[in-house]
Formats: C-alpha cells, structure tokens, sequence
C-alpha cells in the first residue's frame, strides 16, 4: 500500500508540473529528456501559449523553429543567384561529375577530412590524373624531318595567331601515308621540340556502346587540352591517331552511329572552335580557347568526305624519301657505332621499305643473345622462378647486348624480307575462305 501510494503522489506531481488539456488536434509535442525519463506534453491550439517550452541556457530551443543546418562551415546548402542549392545544380548537370567535390581541406567540409590519408586526400584521386602527355621517354638525340617539323609547327602556329590573320584557318591537320613511316613518332619528337603537351586520344576510343559517348569524350578532350593553354600557359593540342582505323569506311563495313556522331564532332569543332558544349547549358561566357588538331591515319579517302574539305582538314601527304630514311635511321643507330656509310648501304639493300622495317632489323639482332642469356640463368623451364620469383637481393646475370654490324642486320632483314614474300604468297585466307574475293 505505500509503494502504491507513493508512486501515484509521484505521477500527480507529474501532472501538475505539466498540465495538460485535451482538444481535437491532440498533438503531442516532445519534451527534451532530463534524466532518462523523457516527459510528454499534449497541447492544442487553445493552450498553446501556456504549453510551450521555455528556452535553455544555451539557446537551443530558440533554433527549433528553423531549419535545422548540416554544418555552420557547410556549402552544400549555400544558394547562388537564382536561389538554387549547390546539389540542385550538381544534380541537374545530368552528365557532369564534379571531380572537385571531395574530402579536401578547407574546400568542402572540414568534418569529413581525416588523418589517416592526409588532409588533402581525395575520394575520386584516380579521376585526378594528369590528361596530357609528355614526352620525357624520349632520350636521345633524334633526327626530325624539316620538311614534317615546318608542316606541323606552322598548324600549330597558325591556330595560335588566327585571331590576328584574317584568313580562313583549318583547324584539323590530317597527317597521312603509308604505314610504318613514322607519322605518330615524328610528330611527337616535334611536340618535344617545341614544348607541347598535348591530349593525345586513339581510334579505339571512338567506338562505344553507348551512342554519343565517343563525340562527348572527343569534346571532353578538346576542353582540357583548352584548359591547359588558359589555366597553365603552356601550349596544347588534340591528336588523334589512326583517325581512318576509327571511323573509317572499308569495303562493305556497317556505319555506327557513332562513326557519324564523330564525323560530324569534328565538323562542328572545326567551324566553331571556341564553343564546345559537354552537355551543359549553353552559356555565355564560356569561351573556349582554339586547340589545333592533328590527325594520323593511312588512307584518308575512306573518311566522310566534308569533314576533310580544304576549310576544315590541311592535308600532308608524308612520305620519306632516301635522305630522310638515311638521316633518321643513322640516330637511330647511333649507340651502335654504325657510320652514315653503313647506314646507307643497309638502306640501299632494302629498298621500298618502311622505317619501322629498320627498327625490326636492329630488333632481330638481338634473339640469338637473348636466347644464349636464356640458357645462362637455368634455360626455358627456370624462366618462372628466375624471372618473377627470385629470393630477395638475388640478382640476374647481366645481359650483354650483341655487338650491331652490317652483316648482320643484313641478314636479319633477309629474314624479314622472306616472311613478308611468305605472307602476300601464300595467302591462307584463300584456303580456309573459298569465296572470299580477289
């Protein structure tokens, strides 16, 4: 009987510290806790004034009212001009992927930025990565093709000033001839020369599975390499190689959507070179700066035809005549000790050659070395334990590079010669094909 008498005396001072009235709206309103017996007030709009809470030391009620903020350093919730949240814009940029939103310091949140990966770590670090090229592998001492170096720095050139000439300018140089001439090598020798870091993208981006993504990764590029003219000083430029292999058209080859999508990019880039879209609104301000492109391909006759018109594309047949093969195959073996005389008649042996059959000759001379090296850490069956599983601080025996002489690559290039015969000969395509045509 006391406890009971007890724990009601207890709940009627309860009641009486928090009167309630009852009405139709019967809200409840929370109470914050005391203890950890939280209390419950019911209030109407006839009794609203005498049941509301009276504000804390610390003046936290007095926010209740508003809307309650992520953080008082957050930008998340900050508005711009038109009174839209930055998510609203991030979300509305259907395509866009802020890359600069992440767990920097001092940039977004504070809160979000740990120590155990530095204060300046980011989420998408991989997204970050330098998109130019440069060309510091190319040690040496090269020989450039005057005749390639003047075409291709006066495009450059040309694209840089085009606001001051009043002529109408390509935009696109096509760089094109026979394979294995050294159109990608010399171009890039070139942009070394001259300090260009360039966006360098290949024909095997410019085929997806989703229609438009190549024309949008095409714009994507121009921009960045655009981006790097204004934000770094330095110049830049947009090359593609193989354009031909990507889009070009072969026999009864099917054309994909984004063979046309591609086709009709580079038009629009060449005719309006300073608005490039990436699938945001157009706006007036944003002003690209005019990137010049360069081109590689074999056979530009299997391109759509107004994409290479004398206004768009500034076409450049190359082709090395005897000098420059001379001139770019003696640097080439230079370290071997082999005289302009040497090289002249290795030259002269192989005529109507490519320059990358030279390459393949000084290449050859190395398998008999090779092999020998092979046989002196254990031969064919240690290969797996000498090569990738060797204990730690055990070191290979050190391969001997085969002394380079005339004969030599003379002989080597008549093996290469005689699989080449072999190949255009036997033509096994014809056996395993019967209908295949001539």
């Amino acid at each position: 009987m006391a406890a009971t008498s007890l724990a009601s005396s207890a709940a009627h001072r309860r009641l009486r510290l928090f009167p309630s009235t009852r009405s139709t709206a019967g809200s409840i309103l929370r109470t914050p806790h005391r203890g950890r017996l939280p209390s419950v007030l019911c209030s109407s709009s006839s009794s609203s004034s005498s049941s509301s809470p009276q504000p804390t030391a610390g003046g936290e009620e007095e926010e209740a009212g508003q809307e309650r903020r992520l953080s008082k350093q957050s930008s998340w919730e900050a508005k711009d001009s038109e009174g839209d949240d930055y998510l609203y814009r991030l979300g509305k940029e259907a395509d866009n992927m802020n890359i600069a939103v992440g767990a920097r310091s001092g940039i977004v949140d504070d809160l979000f930025v740990g120590n155990f990966l530095g204060k300046d770590s980011d989420i998408v670090f991989d997204y970050r990565q330098k998109a130019t090229r440069t060309f510091e592998y190319l040690q040496g001492d090269y020989y450039i093709a005057p005749l390639f170096l003047d075409k291709v720095a006066c495009h450059i050139v040309k694209n840089y000033i085009a606001h001051l000439l009043n002529i109408k300018i390509p935009l696109i140089l096509g760089v094109w001839g026979g394979k294995g001439q050294g159109k990608t090598f010399q171009t890039e020798l070139i942009f070394r020369a001259m300090g260009v870091e360039p966006v360098i993208m290949s024909a095997g981006e410019l085929e997806s599975e989703k229609a438009g993504e190549p024309g949008r990764l095409i714009r994507d590029r121009y921009r960045t390499a655009s981006q790097v003219i204004q934000n770094q000083g330095k110049m830049s430029c947009l090359m593609i190689n193989d354009l031909d292999a990507g889009v070009g058209r072969f026999g009864n080859t099917q054309m994909t959507v984004n063979n046309q999508i591609v086709a009709g990019t580079l038009m629009n880039l060449a005719d309006n070179p300073t608005r490039v879209s990436i699938g945001q609104k157009w706006r007036e301000s944003d002003v690209t700066h005019r990137v010049p492109i360069i081109v590689t391909g074999n056979d530009f006759s299997t391109l759509y035809a107004p994409l290479i018109r004398d206004g768009r594309m500034e076409k450049f047949y190359w082709q090395p005549d005897r000098e420059d093969i001379i001139n770019i195959v003696h640097r080439m073996y230079t370290k071997d000790g082999l005289s302009f005389e040497d090289v002249s008649k290795i030259v002269d042996t192989f005529p109507n050659q490519a320059l990358d059959f030279y390459g393949a000759l000084r290449s050859r001379t190395y398998d008999r070395a090779i092999l020998k090296w092979v046989e002196e850490i254990g031969g064919h069956e240690q290969l797996n334990e000498k090569l990738l599983k060797r204990k730690k601080g055990e070191k290979l025996p050190t391969f001997i590079p085969p002394e380079t002489t005339v004969d030599a690559l003379i002989e080597s290039g008549n093996s290469l010669v005689k699989e080449q015969e072999l190949i255009m000969n036997l033509k096994l395509s014809k056996e395993y094909m019967k209908n295949l045509d001539d």
